[in-house]
C-alpha cells in the first residue's frame, strides 16, 4: 500500500510516485512481450497499434492500445493486485475497472514527443473525471530517454481547451493560456524518472506530457487508465474503444472490454 504521506501528495499534486512493483527480470519479460506484439508475433491482436505522429514522419512514438487483448501476460498486468490496491486506495473507491491501457514505445534516437496534454478531454464517452492511470516503466524512463512530466496541482484547475495545453518545441514548455491558471498558481515542470518495474499514478485532469528520445536507449511504457467502479458511459464524441460498449448512455460503463479489477470491499484510511 501506498503511505498516508503518498496518498495526501497525490491529492496535492496529481501525480505520485509508487514502488516497485516487478523484478527486473519481470520487465524483461513484459518487454520481450511487447516486441512480439510491435512486430505481429502476438496470438491475437490489439484494439490498434500506430504511430501517434504519423506514418510519414520521421520521429516515432508508437501506440498499441488495449494490449491485454494481444498478450496473456498484460492481460495478467491489469489485474496486478498491490497495483490495483494503490488505485483503489487513492481513488477512495470500493469497485475499480479498466477503461483501456496504452502502450508508448519511443524508440531510440527517433522516438518523439509527446505533447503537454490532459487525459479525459480526450474521452469524451466517459464521465466523471474522476480516472487514475498507473504508468509502468518496462525499461528505465530518464530525462535523457523521454521521461514523463508533471505539472503539480494542475489536476484542480479543470479541463484546458479540450485537453491541449500547447508545447513549444524549442524547450519542451507549456503553451497554456495565462487566463485559465487559477490566480496564485505558477506552471511547474518536473520530471519523473521511473525505473524499470516501478509504477507512477497520475490523475486523468494532470497536466503531462514527454519530451523526444533522443538517446540510445528505448523507453517502453505502459500507463493502465483505471476508473472507479461509478463512472458512466456520457457520450459527448466519438473515442476509438466505443464499439466495445454495451450499456445505455448514462449507465454505469462495465463489461467484458472494461473489466472490474478490484471489488474487495473499502481500503482502510
Amino acid at each position: 500500500m501506498l503511505t498516508q504521506e503518498q496518498v495526501q501528495f497525490f491529492h496535492e499534486n496529481g501525480f505520485v510516485k509508487g514502488p516497485k512493483v516487478y523484478t527486473d527480470e519481470q520487465a524483461q519479460a513484459l518487454r520481450k512481450r511487447l516486441d512480439d506484439v510491435m512486430e505481429g508475433r502476438s496470438a491475437a491482436q490489439p484494439e490498434a497499434k500506430r504511430n501517434l505522429l504519423g506514418d510519414g514522419s520521421e520521429l516515432v512514438v508508437i501506440q498499441i492500445v488495449n494490449i491485454w487483448e494481444a498478450d496473456d501476460l498484460f492481460r495478467e498486468h491489469i489485474y496486478h493486485p498491490e497495483i490495483c490496491r494503490m488505485v483503489s486506495q487513492l481513488m477512495g473507491t470500493e469497485v475499480v475497472r479498466v477503461w483501456h491501457d496504452q502502450v508508448q514505445y519511443k524508440p531510440p534516437f527517433v522516438g518523439g514527443p509527446t505533447s503537454w496534454h490532459q487525459d479525459h478531454p480526450y474521452w469524451p464517452i466517459i464521465q466523471p473525471a474522476d480516472l487514475i492511470s498507473a504508468w509502468l516503466a518496462i525499461e528505465d524512463a530518464t530525462i535523457e530517454n523521454g521521461c514523463m512530466w508533471m505539472v503539480p496541482r494542475s489536476h484542480k484547475w479543470g479541463p484546458h481547451k479540450g485537453g491541449t495545453i500547447g508545447t513549444n518545441p524549442d524547450d519542451f514548455s507549456t503553451l497554456h493560456d495565462p487566463s485559465l491558471i487559477p490566480p496564485g498558481e505558477v506552471v511547474e515542470r518536473v520530471p519523473c524518472e521511473v525505473k524499470a518495474g516501478e509504477v507512477m499514478f497520475h490523475h486523468c485532469l494532470t497536466w503531462h506530457g514527454s519530451p523526444p528520445n533522443r538517446s540510445e536507449r528505448g523507453r517502453p511504457a505502459i500507463a493502465v487508465h483505471y476508473m472507479p467502479g461509478y463512472t458512466r458511459y456520457e457520450p459527448s464524441a466519438g473515442h476509438l474503444v466505443e464499439h466495445r460498449v454495451t450499456v445505455k448512455p448514462g449507465e454505469v460503463l462495465q463489461g467484458e472490454y472494461f473489466p472490474t479489477v478490484w471489488d474487495n470491499g473499502p481500503v482502510p484510511h
